[in-house]
């Protein structure tokens, strides 16, 4: 017997943004657990992310990594110097740039964090082959969506 409202383009089941939504907060949940011990947040661990590839960045070009503003960066940035995992520098040619470096404390948690990725896409019981395709396609998506929104203005409905 087939379902009468598969097809439906405006049932919640049948919404693509709203899987991604609803899987994007399952992450968190599982990240909240595990980031609990070192007293992360998930925003902050992907700020940490971005740091262990490179240090050294401007506040502009991390939250251009992360999609985030730097009305949401800043705070988050201030709470990390706080707890001692990074530090702010402003450019001394351009005192308006700021500069993020990982302290001490922060690169250790590389290290320690290095098994995450791992445990929570094992969580995912998905395989690594499987992960590593959803992977790619999500990020077609999100370039994809991204062009879109650049490239046209939605009416209003």
């Amino acid at each position: 017997m087939s379902d009468p409202g598969r097809d439906d383009p405006q049932r919640l089941d049948n919404q693509l943004c709203f899987a991604v939504y609803a899987a994007a907060h399952a992450f968190g949940r599982a990240y909240r657990n595990l980031l609990a011990h070192h007293e992360l947040t998930y925003p902050q661990y992907l700020v940490l992310l971005v740091l262990w590839e490179e240090e050294g960045l401007s506040v502009k070009e991390i939250g251009g990594r992360l999609f985030l503003d730097s009305g949401t960066l800043t705070p988050l940035l201030k709470r990390l110097e706080a707890s001692g995992h990074v530090r702010r520098a402003r450019d001394r040619p351009d005192e308006r740039q700021v500069s993020i470096f990982l302290t001490d404390k922060g690169r250790g948690l590389k290290g320690k964090m290095d098994c995450l990725p791992l445990t929570v896409g094992g969580m995912t019981g998905m395989s690594m082959e499987q992960r590593r395709a959803l992977l790619e396609s999500l990020a077609d998506m999100r370039e994809a969506l991204h062009a879109g929104a650049a490239g046209t203005e939605v009416a209003a409905v």
